[in-house]
């Protein structure tokens, strides 16, 4: 196994939610190992924003806005990007929410939304997908578990919820797809600094919990989730299915 196991050249790569954040970290990562790339977001002036940054360090990148919670929508999409664009031949499913409260002053509605952005996405957006890919013979699919998918907080049960169901999605598909050369994995993040983490970030009591948690003694830089995510997405890991692969710095590990 060489160093261009972990290549990316002629791939195309849509990664769901990838305007900010760990997704647009992911679709960098990504472009800079050869990809193409088709960011994805609601916002189209954030979205273009973004692909502009991208384009700006010379890496190939497309936009297509289109809501991952709606099935039609989903279809829509991925047929104009295959029509467009090409085969999707790798797809992150990125896309997701956090809302913050004790349970039992959950609002049921909010309860649905998180639920179908951050569950139904990824059924919708890895089923659409998987219906090109398995003619094909070949694909890979990679959807963005969390530490939470394996431990807890207080005020997030219904994030934790939604993350273990993803995970077992995960799984779930390795099983189906895998007979048809389709590979499907789960990257899990720990706590990186991102928009979403500012205020934990600032919060001097949970940054000093946290990285006394952490074995590695810090917060993560979204930077960090590329070799994980590269590795997912290339060759190198021709015989991985069904994982969840942890970037934590060691907090899963801990007590």
């Amino acid at each position: 196994m060489t160093a261009n196991a972990f290549r990316l050249d002629g791939k195309l790569a849509l990664v769901t939610g990838s305007s900010a954040g760990i997704g647009l970290a992911l679709a960098r990562g990504l472009a800079e190992a050869g990809a193409a790339i088709v960011l994805n977001g609601r916002d189209t002036q954030k979205l273009e924003q973004a692909a502009g940054v991208l384009r700006a360090e010379g890496l190939s990148v497309h936009t297509c806005v289109f809501d991952v919670t709606e099935g039609a929508s989903v279809q829509a999409a991925v047929e104009k990007i295959e029509t467009d664009i090409g085969p999707i031949d790798i797809l992150f499913n990125n896309a997701g929410m956090q809302l913050r409260m004790p349970l039992h002053e959950f609002p049921e509605e909010d309860w649905h939304r998180l639920m179908r952005t951050n569950v139904d996405s990824v059924f919708l957006v890895g089923q659409a997908v998987a219906r090109r890919m398995i003619p094909r013979g070949r694909g890979k699919i990679i959807n963005i578990c969390s530490v939470q998918s394996e431990i807890g907080r207080p005020n997030i049960a219904p994030y934790m919820a939604s993350k273990g169901a993803v995970k077992m999605l995960t799984k779930g598909m390795a099983i189906d797809w895998g007979p048809y050369g389709i590979q499907v994995n789960g990257l899990g993040p720990g706590y990186f600094k991102t928009e979403l983490t500012e205020k934990l970030v600032a919060d001097e009591q949970f940054s000093a919990w946290l990285t006394g948690r952490t074995p590695s003694r810090r917060w993560g830089e979204v930077a960090e989730l590329a070799g994980a995510a590269v590795f997912l997405a290339s060759d190198a890991s021709s015989f991985v299915n069904g994982h969840v692969l942890y970037v934590d710095g060691g907090v899963t590990a801990t007590l």
